[in-house]
C-alpha cells in the first residue's frame, strides 16, 4: 500500500510542475482569458526590434521581433529591404500565409506612394506580421524583405487577439 502511494505522490507532483510551468499559464491564460483581452494599437520599435499590443496605455504583451534585411531607415521603395515607419492599420488576415499566419499591415499609404512616385519607383507592398520561414535563420537577426516577424507560437497568439482595422505605429 505505501508503494502505490508513492507513486500517486509522484504522479501528483509531476502533474502540479507541468502545470506550474510557464508556457501552461501562458496557453490557459490565453484561451480563458482571450475573450478578455482588447488589442487597440500596435507599437512596433524597429530599434529595440520589439514589438508591444497594447490595451489603451497598458502594455498586454511585448514580442521580440526580426525586420528587412535593411532594417535602419524608413522604406521608400519595392526591393530596399526597409521595414516601414510611420502609422498603418491591419488591413487583413491571412490564415494561409507562407510564413505560418500573418498579419497584412496597410503599406503603402498615399505619403509613401508619393514618395516613392517621386523618385519614379513602386513604393512596393505586401509588408505583414507574420511567423517564421520554413528555412531557419538562426543566425540572422533581419531576414524579411520588409515584413516583421516573430516566431510561430507568438504569430498564433497575435492573430488570436489582433483584430482588423487595429493601429500600428512603427517607429525607427
Amino acid at each position: 500500500m505505501g508503494y502505490i502511494r508513492s507513486i500517486l505522490a509522484a504522479f501528483l507532483v509531476l502533474a502540479l510542475v507541468g502545470c506550474s510551468s510557464p508556457s501552461f499559464f501562458r496557453a490557459s491564460s490565453l484561451s480563458s482569458n482571450i475573450q478578455d483581452v482588447n488589442v487597440t494599437s500596435i507599437v512596433i520599435s524597429k530599434k529595440n526590434r520589439r514589438m508591444y499590443l497594447f490595451d489603451g496605455k497598458t502594455v498586454l504583451r511585448s514580442y521580440k521581433i526580426g525586420l528587412g534585411s535593411e532594417p535602419v531607415g524608413d522604406k521608400k521603395v519595392q526591393g530596399d529591404g526597409k521595414t516601414p515607419e510611420g502609422l498603418y492599420y491591419i488591413d487583413r488576415k491571412n490564415p494561409k500565409s507562407r510564413y505560418y499566419l500573418s498579419l497584412g499591415i496597410s503599406y503603402p499609404n498615399s505619403a509613401d506612394k508619393a514618395e516613392a512616385q517621386a523618385l519614379g519607383k513602386s513604393p512596393g507592398g505586401d509588408i505583414f506580421i507574420h511567423g517564421e520561414d520554413t528555412k531557419p535563420h538562426f543566425f540572422k537577426r533581419d531576414w524579411t524583405a520588409g515584413c516583421i516577424a516573430v516566431k510561430n507560437r507568438e504569430i498564433r497568439e497575435i492573430y488570436a487577439l489582433v483584430k482588423v482595422g487595429t493601429p500600428i505605429l512603427i517607429h525607427p
